[in-house]
């Protein structure tokens, strides 16, 4: 690891290298607190061994310092003056751990490795997000549709920057997926991404889950949180569905944007996070504007890049999306299906998707679930998409305006309905009772 020592005994840090190094660290060296944060800001650090008295200085605050210039750093207190009220002090502070001097290269090593053992775990939670997520596909974002390829483009372009981004579009239009590339295509991919669900909680709450809280600030803090913004240093904070932020924290969300400062609820401390931010919405803002239940300043602070997605019912690419979620499905359900009818295609055509992309996506769930295959028919499609059983069954005329499989499903019904039993139909039929066992399956008869 990389590993900063804060020490103004230059004994202390020479022994501390010969020790660091020989444990394969490579370590840099600060006595003074300005030192430190500058070889901090110069290049990042994995752990800090920071004295608690630097001369005429204080360790605990140039921790607090060191935290709010990059939270994902391990700060280990060292100090001759031990006592339980200064440990208390240092992990309240944002401290991993307290070293009491002397100390031995093995008591080092055992706090390093403890250092090491908790990044893991949260590596190992980062991972498991990452599962869960390719659980659920993400919608491709490889599309061809001209009114998409209008907001990528420009995209790709303005995730290079820092400016605020605002995307616009209905309930399942994919805000979420273009954030998150937004920030895959950032210069800090690497950093975390964050997301603060505007609508989910009350005032109070929201606040705390946005910028933190003390200990004690309000019945039920028994801890110090550090609160999202936090959580993003050095990555992307998501503000979704920013139209329902409350009017009550809208200047707090202003000052955050503007500056990127910000207090924790019950502390008076002020902190900065290193951030960026992207919103969504699927509100009408210059509505609220005028209203006058959204501040016009947060808008235009928020509102320096637009992006808007359009509605699934204005694209030209439903099939390709549902043979994109078709497939992705047969492969975690084992099944070979290949695509769809054409009147089931002509039924994802004809839809008006009021529900967008989230809605395709639960509706090829189900069909890939249901079809008794290779490809998804319309009965394998939720009703409100494939229309009503009574269109299905209103009469034919051969030789008009219908499909095969429209006219496959009417004889199917009609032998199913004079015939004695399965075997009998299936024998009129020509088929097999297991074929005709699927087909009842696929068609829903």
């Amino acid at each position: 690891m990389r590993i900063l020592v804060v020490d103004d005994e230059p004994n202390i840090r020479a022994t501390l290298r010969v020790a660091l190094e020989s444990m394969g660290h490579e370590v840099r060296e600060a006595s003074t607190s300005a030192r430190a944060l500058s070889l901090l800001e110069s290049e990042p650090s994995d752990v800090a061994l920071v004295d608690l008295r630097l001369g005429g200085e204080s360790g605990l605050e140039l921790v607090a310092k060191m935290l709010d210039q990059s939270s994902r750093l391990a700060v280990v207190i060292i100090t001759a003056y031990a006592s339980v009220d200064t440990a208390i002090e240092a992990m309240r502070g944002g401290a991993f751990d307290f070293l009491p001097k002397p100390f031995t290269p093995a008591q080092v090593r055992g706090v390093l490795e403890r250092i090491v053992r908790v990044r893991g775990l949260r590596d190992r939670v980062e991972e498991l997000g990452e599962r869960v997520r390719s659980e659920v596909p993400e919608v491709d974002l490889d599309s061809d549709d001209p009114k998409v390829r209008r907001v990528l483009e420009p995209a790709r372009t303005v995730a290079q920057t820092d400016a605020g981004i605002l995307i616009r579009g209905e309930n399942g239009t994919g805000k979420g997926v273009l954030a998150r590339a937004l920030h895959a295509w950032s210069r800090t991919p690497e950093g975390p991404f964050v997301t603060v669900s505007c609508p989910s909680l009350s005032v109070e709450l929201l606040e705390s889950a946005l910028f933190g809280h003390a200990r004690g600030a309000f019945t039920g803090a028994v801890r110090d949180v550090a609160g999202k913004a936090a959580a993003a240093e050095g990555g992307t904070l998501f503000l979704d569905e920013i139209g329902d932020l409350p009017p009550v924290l809208q200047p707090k969300l202003l000052r955050f944007l503007q500056e990127r400062k910000y207090e924790r609820v019950g502390e008076t401390t002020t902190r900065t996070a290193r951030v960026r931010v992207i919103a969504a919405t699927n509100k009408d803002l210059e509505a609220a504007v005028a209203a006058g239940t959204f501040r016009e300043d947060l808008f235009y602070r928020l509102n320096v890049v637009e992006l808007t997605l359009p509605a699934l019912r204005e694209r030209n690419d439903v099939e390709a999306l549902a043979n994109h979620l078709l497939a992705f499905f047969a492969t975690r359900l084992g099944r070979n299906l290949t695509g769809f009818t054409a009147a089931a295609r002509a039924a994802l055509r004809r839809h008006a998707w009021p529900g967008n992309l989230r809605e395709l996506r639960n509706a090829v769930e189900r069909a890939a679930i249901l079809a008794a295959g290779p490809e998804v028919g319309l009965a394998d499609l939720p009703e409100r998409i494939a229309g009503p059983r009574a269109d299905l069954a209103r009469p034919l005329e051969l030789g008009g305006p219908v499909s095969l499989e429209r006219i496959e499903v009417e004889h199917i019904r009609r032998v199913l309905a004079t015939s004695p039993s399965l075997d009998e139909a299936a024998r009129i039929l020509e088929i097999d009772p297991s074929t005709l066992y699927r087909k009842r399956k696929q068609y829903g008869l």
